[in-house]
């Protein structure tokens, strides 16, 4: 985890523009460096770097002397490059992951080179003998990554959106997150400027990806046979964990108590003691001191044997940071920031309290598994399906924006093996019907797979599914209801009724909504259309995200 910035054919002074790459300085708190590209003296780099991998060599932009006229700025893991360095024989000149970048490119070239990448990822590789800027983003939008283009050729790009948004330039041009699993290859002209030749998908989640060929585990048996299929998942699974235990910093988990993060935090203890890692792994978890996360949490870390730590968390804390939250999400969306702020004070207690910086997380698991309640009113096992890949592919707007954002805040590195790409394009092949709701149970076929194994607690494998927001405080009342009494004050009666004309992009329909709007737009005026639209619920007539509005909400009977 890091920040990149680049420009390509500033009309202004760099030393002025470079104040703005300073803005997502908490994304590499160990150094940062602005480099000037030779020959353009209007084109430059800049790095913030927060060090994970090779402590001695890990500084960028990236250039190895082998190919001299490659420069590659990069944030995030690529988990095979060990298996890619063998595979091809690539002679490394330092321990670093992205290094195999440089090496793929010259090779294969950059569709070949982004397909071939198991990880997280964003880059902007710049090739000065061929006079080609390349930029590209991993399959989910794990890693995030925004572009600015001017009409007459200029290019701002970064890993927020804050470091492009007080950029100057002559002519008018909108920040864009840059699309996930996309590759966009730029001509660069002598003045620096650039010219967009080329933007295509590189992978889509339903694809078996291009790396699956240099994999530590073969090529699955293709059988729809439920016990096959079941070891399939645990087998994919626990690879998907063990892939991503490469560091140097110190590995954590955060534990909310519910399925996902449980199945997570339960294969990395299991795995860290095989690979003998020299600390005990450390969960955490975050809420009030009744709420339901909080108890099935203590029940896990006792079961798996973490060294636990539990956040203690009010309703008046949680409002207190609701403003910063949005300046680092840089959305509006309501569910995003309500499932935030717990994920953002967490991580803060990480940082200051603890020496863990990588973060193992669960997010993903409910798109692909269809774990959110309103699956069960889907009307068909086809419909689901495709709810499901539409929730995938939207991940880098809502969960994963918000994973990244709230602990990239504070410096730490987050890792989601449920979005491996080799699992969740086994789980996204399997027939319609193994994948719907069974028995009254959401993402029956994932707790299925790891039924009677003893990994987790079985009242925690069956768990029914609690929104983040939600399970943080107790059942007599959640987070969000908290929030919206709070907020109440702070809006009034005629401002609701005019909201429809004072934001006519995604328009707020209750006050809380109006109240995240109106923060939203204090730190970035104009920029609604970063969101396209609100997350929720489908098949169901829901007005409000939370799991808790709906009809068909249960609660645990703890």
């Amino acid at each position: 985890m890091c920040g990149i910035w680049a420009l390509f054919g500033s009309d202004e002074c760099l030393s002025v523009q470079c104040t703005n790459a300073m803005k997502i300085a908490h994304r590499g708190p160990d150094a940062f460096r602005f480099e000037n590209v030779n020959g353009f003296t209007n084109c430059c780099f800049g790095f913030h770097r927060l060090a994970i991998v090779d402590q001695l060599y890990g500084m960028q932009p990236l250039r190895i002397k082998t190919f001299p006229f490659l420069w590659l700025c990069y944030n995030g893991e690529i988990y095979n490059h060990q298996l890619l360095k063998k595979q091809f024989g690539f002679d490394f000149q330092t321990k670093m992951d992205g290094e195999v970048l440089l090496h793929l490119y010259d090779r294969f070239g950059i569709e070949k080179m982004a397909s071939l990448l198991d990880g997280v990822f964003a880059f902007i590789l710049l090739d000065t003998a061929n006079r080609k800027v390349h930029l590209g983003r991993d399959t989910y939008g794990v890693r995030p990554l925004f572009k600015l283009l001017t009409d007459d050729g200029f290019l701002a790009v970064c890993s927020e959106a804050k470091g492009l948004t007080n950029i100057t330039h002559a002519t008018p041009a909108n920040i864009v997150p840059f699309l996930p699993g996309h590759f966009e290859v730029f001509d660069l002209k002598p003045n620096g400027k650039v010219q967009s030749l080329q933007m295509e998908p590189f992978h889509c989640c339903t694809q078996e990806p291009a790396h699956a060929i240099c994999d530590t585990v073969e090529r699955l048996t293709t059988s729809f046979d439920e016990e096959i299929v079941k070891s399939n998942i645990r087998t994919l699974f626990e690879n998907a964990v063990r892939k991503r235990l490469m560091s140097h910093r110190r590995i954590g988990c955060l534990l909310s108590g519910g399925l996902d993060s449980s199945l997570v935090a339960a294969t990395l203890v299991k795995l860290a003691k095989e690979e003998k890692l020299q600390y005990p792994i450390q969960t955490f978890s975050i809420g009030s001191d009744d709420s339901p996360d909080i108890l099935a949490a203590r029940k896990v870390a006792a079961h798996i044997g973490s060294e636990h730590h539990e956040v203690n968390f009010t309703a008046e804390e949680g409002i207190q940071a609701v403003e910063e939250v949005i300046f680092h999400l840089e959305t509006y969306d309501i569910t995003t920031i309500r499932a935030s702020v717990g994920m953002y004070l967490v991580s803060k207690y990480i940082r200051e309290k603890t020496d863990s910086v990588v973060i193992f997380s669960g997010e993903g698991s409910d798109e692909l598994t269809q774990g959110y309640i309103y699956f069960h009113k889907a009307p068909n096992a086809k419909a689901g399906a495709e709810d499901s890949v539409r929730l995938l592919k939207e991940l880098y707007l809502f969960d994963v924006l918000r994973a990244d954002r709230t602990t990239a805040a504070h410096g730490l590195e987050l890792r989601v093996p449920f979005l491996d790409h080799r699992f969740t394009a086994y789980y996204l092949s399997l027939p319609e019907e193994m994948r719907v709701p069974k028995h009254g149970v959401e993402k029956y076929l994932l707790r299925d797979s790891f039924k009677g194994l003893n990994l987790i607690p079985e009242e925690i494998l069956w768990r029914r599914k609690e929104a983040f927001s939600d399970g943080m405080m107790s059942l007599k009342k959640s987070w969000y209801l908290c929030l919206q009494e709070h907020l109440e004050s702070m809006v009034n009666d005629n401002q609701m009724e005019k909201a429809h004309k004072t934001f006519p992009h995604n328009p707020p329909r209750t006050k809380e909504a109006y109240y995240f709007r109106q923060v939203f737009e204090k730190h970035f005026p104009g920029r609604a259309e970063w969101l396209s639209h609100f997350w929720m619920p489908r098949w169901i007539n829901a007005t409000d995200p939370s799991a808790r509005t709906l009809s068909i909400y249960k609660p645990d009977k703890e």
